[in-house]
């Protein structure tokens, strides 16, 4: 790909801009050997003001989500996209949020740019399973794992029953809930309906990949083996 293109195609200017910043030596190779908007160069030969490129086309991203946040790009208040540089918000393809968290849930997100693996993903037949961490407004009553696992649960307004899921008891009001559907504030209705209320709410895995020590408000690009753990746990 031309570089004209890749460098518009990653948000950082219009074509017409991006042909400005080359105008204007901005962009390199690691020499600082100025480069041409028809040049052909690998992506990570290419320097915008001395750094390197972002992630490619194809990428996909580990976000450790705060609270306070939301998946989308419309809300007035604050979203995911913001704890990225502006730029990510413009490139094309588009990068989006595999599947969402609500605003005060926390922890695993996956982000990208491949609408093939991102449905791949999210689709019901992957059943990919997602670990969440509940604190919970009262104790548990006893019967919670009983009944997520039976796979009659009805939440309101649904239609269908839930596929079955696994409650582990961490503690009186402490429980790890492993989910293989993506239903609207899934976790959240659960447990509303055996009478409990969620105080706080966290992911901890997709299929077999762990958010481990990153830092909240963090991110960092998936290399290939990590992908695969989506997929193999």
């Amino acid at each position: 790909m031309k570089l004209l293109k890749l460098v518009a195609n990653l948000g950082y200017g219009s074509r017409k801009e991006v042909t400005a910043m080359v105008r204007d030596g901005r962009i390199t190779d690691p020499d600082g050997e100025i480069l041409y908007t028809d040049d052909d160069v690998p992506h990570e030969r290419i320097r915008v003001d001395g750094e390197p490129l972002d992630p490619p086309t194809g990428v996909v991203l580990m976000l450790h989500k705060p609270a306070g946040y939301t998946c989308s790009m419309k809300d007035p208040s604050q979203i995911v996209y913001d704890l990225f540089p502006p730029r990510f918000r413009l490139r094309s393809p588009t990068m989006a949020t595999v599947g969402r968290l609500d605003r005060d849930t926390t922890g695993l997100l996956l982000m990208t740019d491949d609408g093939g693996l991102l449905h791949r993903i999210v689709h019901p037949k992957s059943a990919i399973a997602k670990i969440y961490e509940a604190t919970l407004a009262r104790d548990l009553r006893g019967d919670e794992a009983t009944i997520f696992a039976s796979g009659k649960l009805m939440l309101e307004s649904e239609r269908e029953p839930l596929a079955p899921a696994a409650l582990e008891v961490i503690g009186p009001r402490q429980a790890r809930l492993t989910l293989t559907e993506g239903r609207y504030h899934q976790a959240r209705r659960m447990f509303a309906a055996v009478g409990n209320h969620v105080e706080k709410l966290h992911r901890s895995r997709v299929g077999g990949l762990e958010l481990g020590d990153l830092p909240e408000g963090q991110w960092r690009v998936l290399a290939s083996e990590d992908l695969q753990k989506v997929f193999g746990g």
